[in-house]
């Protein structure tokens, strides 16, 4: 069918009013919402206040006590892997470990780089190799602070994720170690960020060719031009991933999830043919951003490892690796480096109950959601602050049961929301949630430990939050006037909801921090058979 001028004017005039009556993002109304944040002068005021006041609470319960426990002085759990091999690489001269004597050399460089930071400020000490964990706490507590008030436009639910980011067990503990979890979890939070951004910037410069009305110039949809946010997301994916080699399935999912924003972002403003101008005008620039860079990043990272005369692994060919073969042709720096990532891969692959490995803290995935199996990191008994009594100094891995004790129904409410209510918000946090937990259950055999669902804990957040801000909003959809105590309800029910949050971390924190308490106390603190 022909559309004539006016059929054309017509549905220009109701796609208008369609932006028009969408001025909050989540309403569920069938044209596109307005496409940039939009916060007045008070509100941004008031959001940079909430900011700081997050940031310092996020700055005390991470730097709280930063020096215990220790293990009479040195690291205690997995830090006895990461944090020596932190200072080699601060002391070695080449910034890449050249003795495997120091531990398991089964990671990329870059978290072990983050350590040796602070090693080089505070020296071979707890707090050196624990400041740049705490300040990557930090930073994750305020990334989700802004990125959930940019996901509702609400100051007060990003405020709500502040309080519940500082409160999490997960996060708090992974926060005052030196280990890799807590800095992949860094880049992961960053990526998200800076692809809600990209989602933002998009729609604001489609809705500019619409104001312009050059919208139907292209059965396409128009050309968005250099997207620099997506550009960040890809650097940040290559530092993920050359943190740990999981961050690889954060680029499969991400990359799905921002081609899915694009087309949802066409689809929104009408283009005649949006998965067919999102596949001819932005998948291929997604890919380079988005898979082809965070590779080329990750190889970038083992720069010192090639510079290096004695480097780990660096001179197998002619050693363990003869000089000829069918790959002869290639140089012998890069045949040394697939020998160390094969390795790597070999390590990993036999790391399995069947082969004999087994932990008293290990747990499978199906247990992470709730927390039911946390991981023991230190424990000391003796008299200690107890009034000469016994007492207690244990640090424990657990997920705050007032938050990970509903990540089942929080996962459900998301998924119900984005497939029925098609609330893209729900889509972007149950993405990220699964690319960091699906992937465990390829191999469910391999010994796994719960410090490995870090990278969960900010998306639960981000969820729980969403759901509160949907109760806050559901009490106001009634008739203004005639259901008045409906929204005082939704009212108490949120706060008294965060209050057993900030509860829930109090009790938690002797324990989370290894505060010296009575072996009383410290059975009072063990909730579940699981976690003894």
């Amino acid at each position: 069918m022909t559309l004539t001028a006016g059929d054309v004017a017509q549905r220009d005039r109701h796609l208008s009013a369609e932006i028009t009556a969408s001025a909050h993002p989540t309403a569920p109304r069938p044209g596109p919402e307005i496409p940039t944040p939009v916060f007045g002068a008070p509100d941004r005021v008031r959001g940079l206040i909430v900011g700081l006041v997050v940031t310092l609470l996020a700055t005390i319960t991470r730097f709280w006590s930063l020096n215990t426990p220790t293990d009479d002085g040195t690291p205690i759990f997995d830090e006895k892997h990461y944090v020596p091999q932190g200072w080699q690489v601060l002391t070695g001269g080449n910034w890449i470990e050249d003795n495997p004597a120091y531990g398991l050399v089964v990671h990329p460089p870059v978290g072990k780089w983050l350590l040796a930071a602070g090693e080089a400020m505070f020296g071979y000490t707890p707090l050196g190799w624990r400041v740049i964990s705490a300040l990557s706490g930090i930073a994750i507590v305020v990334m989700i602070y802004l990125v959930v008030r940019r996901l509702t436009r609400s100051t007060l639910i990003g405020a709500i994720a502040g309080i519940f980011a500082i409160c999490d067990g997960v996060l708090v503990v992974q926060s005052r170690l030196g280990m890799l979890d807590i800095f992949q979890a860094l880049f992961v939070v960053a990526t998200f960020a800076a692809l809600i951004a990209d989602r933002d910037q998009v729609r604001a410069r489609i809705h500019k060719v619409y104001l312009e009305g050059r919208i139907h110039d292209s059965v396409f949809g128009p050309r968005l031009g250099f997207r620099w946010y997506r550009f960040t997301a890809g650097v940040m994916l290559g530092l993920t991933c050359g943190t740990k080699w999981s961050g690889i399935y954060y680029i499969i999912f991400f990359g799905l999830l921002s081609v899915g924003f694009d087309v949802a972002a066409r689809k929104a403003y009408h283009v005649q043919r949006p998965w067919l101008g999102t596949l001819r005008r932005d998948v291929v620039p997604a890919g380079m951003s988005l898979a082809v860079m965070p590779i080329a990043i990750y190889l970038a990272t083992f720069i010192p490892w090639f510079s290096s005369e004695t480097s780990v692994y660096r001179y197998q060919v002619g050693n363990t690796i003869g000089t000829g073969g069918t790959w002869s042709w290639l140089p012998g720096a890069w045949r040394s480096l697939w020998y160390y990532e094969a390795g790597v891969l070999n390590f990993h692959e036999h790391l399995t109950n069947s082969a004999g490995n087994h932990h008293p803290w290990e747990s499978k995935p199906w247990t992470w959601p709730m927390s039911l199996r946390p991981m023991l990191y230190a424990l000391e008994n003796g008299p200690d602050q107890c009034g000469g009594g016994e007492c207690v100094r244990a640090q424990m891995l657990i997920g705050s049961p007032a938050m990970w004790w509903l990540s089942i129904p929080m996962l459900l409410w998301g998924v119900w929301s984005w497939f029925v209510r098609r609330d893209w918000r729900y889509a972007a946090v149950v993405t990220a949630y699964a690319a960091g937990y699906l992937p465990w259950f390829i191999e469910l055999d391999r010994q796994m430990y719960f410090f490995y669902a870090t990278v969960l804990a900010p998306f639960l957040v981000m969820g729980l939050a969403l759901a509160c801000g949907d109760i806050l909003r559901g009490s106001r959809r009634a008739v203004p006037g005639t259901r008045p105590e409906r929204q005082a309800l939704a009212v108490i029910v949120v706060a008294l909801y965060v209050g057993l949050v900030v509860a829930n971390a109090v009790w938690l924190w002797p324990i989370l921090t290894a505060s010296p308490i009575s072996p009383t106390m410290w059975r009072q603190e063990i909730w579940l058979p699981s976690w003894g």
